[in-house]
């Protein structure tokens, strides 16, 4: 955690200069959150909501333009200050805290509404069960989590092709990536390079929410929703979203899931 986190903090300000993240467009309004993010959640208007892994805060500051009452939650500092600053240039209310999400049920000493992360997230943790705990910890009796994921099948394939050159099931060993830049900018110099991740299936997620007392309401798997290009041959078809081209086979490239934390006796 701590040389990812070292990974993160260096990358901060180039993620807020860089073109993906499109600060300025942001700034002028534009939303980060997907249509189908904001139809399978419903109204959050004056719903207390909580983003765990939030990094930059423009997800969260999205959930606050919907009238949520927000906080985000990352365990870099940098990223939050970054994330507070713009909230306080854009005159948008919101609390953002440095913590582990491990530890997010005593770092953040409240309950939510509404429970959140997005993509790109659970891959930094090395075990979802406690993951999960804090989540339904973290809700309202009656309360409700979601996540837009990207899927783990897409792990499976080499990096330019559809061959399959991955183990898709979950090791206690994390998988070891060092080179310089970031996703949002490849040419990007950077001294921290060194990144772990770990692998958890569709299967690990859901069964992690369940054992935690959660109620599934929602998993929809998506042939669309990727913010990048994973393989080179991808296409744009929307802003920020990427699918496969007409006549290769369809794959599920993210996922959603709505889960609620049933209500007391």
């Amino acid at each position: 955690m701590e040389t990812n986190r070292r990974n993160w903090d260096e990358r901060v300000p180039i993620h807020l200069k860089s073109e993906f993240y499109g600060l300025e467009r942001f700034k002028d309004g534009e939303s980060t959150l997907y249509t189908f993010e904001l139809d399978d959640l419903g109204p959050v208007k004056d719903c207390s909501l909580v983003h765990l892994q939030c990094h930059i805060g423009l997800d969260t500051l999205s959930w606050a333009r919907q009238g949520a009452s927000v906080t985000g939650l990352d365990f870099s500092r940098p990223a939050v200050e970054a994330a507070s600053a713009l909230a306080s240039g854009l005159d948008i209310p919101a609390r953002f805290v440095q913590g582990n999400v491990y530890d997010a049920v005593e770092v953040l000493g409240e309950t939510y509404d509404v429970v959140y992360t997005g993509r790109g997230a659970l891959i930094w943790l090395p075990e979802l069960e406690p993951w999960a705990q804090a989540v339904s910890r973290l809700l309202k009796p009656g309360g409700r989590f979601y996540m837009h994921e990207f899927h783990p099948i897409t792990e499976v394939f080499a990096e330019d092709s559809l061959d399959v050159a991955e183990d898709y099931f979950h090791s206690a060993e994390p998988r070891r990536w060092e080179g310089s830049g970031t996703y949002a900018e490849p040419d990007a110099e950077t001294e921290h390079n060194v990144s772990l991740e770990w692998k958890h299936t569709l299967g690990d997620v859901v069964s992690a929410l369940a054992n935690a007392g959660l109620r599934i309401e929602l998993l929809r798997e998506q042939n669309r929703g990727s913010a990048f290009r994973r393989w080179p041959f991808m296409v744009e078809v929307a802003p920020r979203e990427f699918a496969l081209p007409p006549g290769l086979p369809r794959l599920p490239l993210t996922y959603t899931l709505l889960a609620t934390r049933p209500p007391t006796a």
